[in-house]
């Protein structure tokens, strides 16, 4: 169970990130194998998994969260927040410039604005 989704991780992180790529286009590369197509954790690999990922639709959830919360942990993972091992780091895999997009794009799916 935890090797399927080690693999899903380790593929989607072998994928080399070609410029101009979008928050929108990461996300639906790397992300939604656990969040999901529509980002609210109901993702393919959710019933391996030991914890349930977040729901980045659910705006009382998401606007507790500050953009540099949110930047940090897709950068550092979710341990860098007191959260999930299961959120890796993705700061060797995305630019700072475009994790910031990864950002705003949680804050579109949630319909919320936070701010930093």
């Amino acid at each position: 169970m935890l090797n399927k989704l080690l693999f899903a991780i380790l593929l989607a992180s072998s994928f080399h990130v070609l410029a101009g790529e979008t928050g929108l286009d990461n996300y639906k590369t790397y992300c939604i194998q656990c969040h999901g197509m529509e980002g609210n954790g109901k993702g393919i690999n959710v019933r391996d998994m030991s914890v349930i990922p977040r729901d980045h639709t659910d705006v009382k959830s998401m606007s507790a969260r500050s953009d540099d919360e949110l930047f940090k942990v897709i950068k550092e993972g979710g341990a860098s927040i007191s959260k999930s091992n299961l959120m890796p780091p993705w700061g060797e895999t995305f630019s700072d410039e475009e994790i910031k997009d990864l950002v705003q794009h949680l804050r579109e799916l949630c319909k919320c604005k936070y701010g930093s």
